[in-house]
């Protein structure tokens, strides 16, 4: 029989988050914004993820008023919307996927971009004011930002963290270096993925670790 590790749940849990923040440097960091970097770093197990994370000065804000509100997550893929924590989320609000809308193929097809690009035009009527998830498609980010940039609807906050080798660094670059006034926060370079994109939305929605 294995002995001599932890069994406890919620001192796991309590351990976890100390060791983040004793292991992290977040001094002068807004709070909401310190628990979402916390919440990611925990996430995906890297404490240096924290030199990656860019974030407009009024993401944090921006994002929490709008779940408070009631906004929409709109997510690229399923893993992202699978990970959100529903008891989280303080207004009861939608989780929303559109990849899989039989529509979708179409759309790829018709635009000449991904599926998880085209997905992102049947979030249009949901939009404007969304919290808005990249977790793993880069073509998602930078067919949102086409989008806005054409005169679309404008979501309330962006969290851009496609992962992968392709695109996924320059889609934040693009993100973090837009005009277009949007709220938003990224983890630059490669990394990023569904578990750290779900982190950030869960430490949004409440401040309860």
């Amino acid at each position: 029989m294995t002995t001599g590790y932890i069994r406890d749940g919620a001192e796991i849990y309590r351990r976890s988050f100390a060791t983040i923040r004793a292991e992290t440097d977040l001094a002068g960091t807004e709070p909401t914004l310190e628990r979402t970097i916390v919440r990611m770093v925990h996430a995906c197990g890297m404490v240096d993820l924290v030199s990656d994370v860019e974030a407009s000065p009024g993401f944090a804000p921006a994002g929490e008023t709008a779940l408070r509100a009631g906004a929409p997550v709109l997510c690229d893929t399923n893993m992202v919307a699978s990970g959100v924590t529903r008891s989280r989320l303080p207004a009861g609000n939608d989780v929303v996927c559109t990849l899989t809308d039989p529509r979708v193929a179409a759309l790829a097809a018709e635009l000449g971009t991904t599926r998880t690009a085209a997905a992102i035009e049947l979030w249009r009527e949901r939009l404007e004011g969304a919290v808005v998830v990249v977790g793993n498609a880069p073509t998602a980010l930078f067919h949102l930002l086409d989008l806005v940039a054409a005169g679309g609807p404008r979501p309330a906050a962006v969290i851009g963290i496609p992962v992968g080798f392709i695109g996924a660094a320059e889609s934040k670059v693009a993100l973090a270096g837009q005009s277009l006034g949007l709220e938003y926060l990224v983890v630059h370079g490669r990394r990023g993925g569904s578990a750290i994109a779900a982190a950030a939305v869960n430490a949004l929605a409440s401040a309860a670790e």
